[in-house]
């Protein structure tokens, strides 16, 4: 158990336990960690979530015209939603004439394709 002290560090308050009980870690640095949390808060929204999936499973990009009926949102929300997907890494967006189309990017696919892995896994 970890108790916070009034000035914010943390002491071991168990009984019997050492400062060097274990040397829990990762090898991430503090950027790699804020990259990771911002990805996966942007995942973590329906409307965003939902729009990359409908972006990833299509062949060749999905321009937002086609994504607003598709999620039952408003326009300026989709493209909230795909600024916030494209900010994060997880779509390429080019332009073709007035419109925009949204491809996923290879770790929108892999991230998407884990989840699905970890969810099949969860079933056996």
């Amino acid at each position: 158990m970890v108790d916070r002290k009034p000035s914010g560090e943390a002491s071991a308050v168990t009984a019997g336990a050492s400062s060097d009980c274990c040397s829990a870690g990762h090898s991430l640095s503090d950027s790699a960690v804020a990259a990771d949390v911002e990805t996966l808060a942007t995942l973590g929204n329906d409307t965003r979530y939902e729009a990359l999936r409908l972006i990833a499973g299509a062949d060749d990009g999905v321009c937002v015209c086609e994504l607003e009926p598709s999620l039952g949102v408003s326009q300026g929300a989709v493209s909230q939603a795909l600024s916030r997907l494209f900010g994060a890494g997880l779509v390429e967006r080019r332009k073709e004439g007035r419109w925009r189309y949204y491809t996923a990017t290879p770790r929108a696919e892999r991230l998407l394709r884990v989840l699905d892995e970890t969810r099949e896994a969860g079933d056996e």
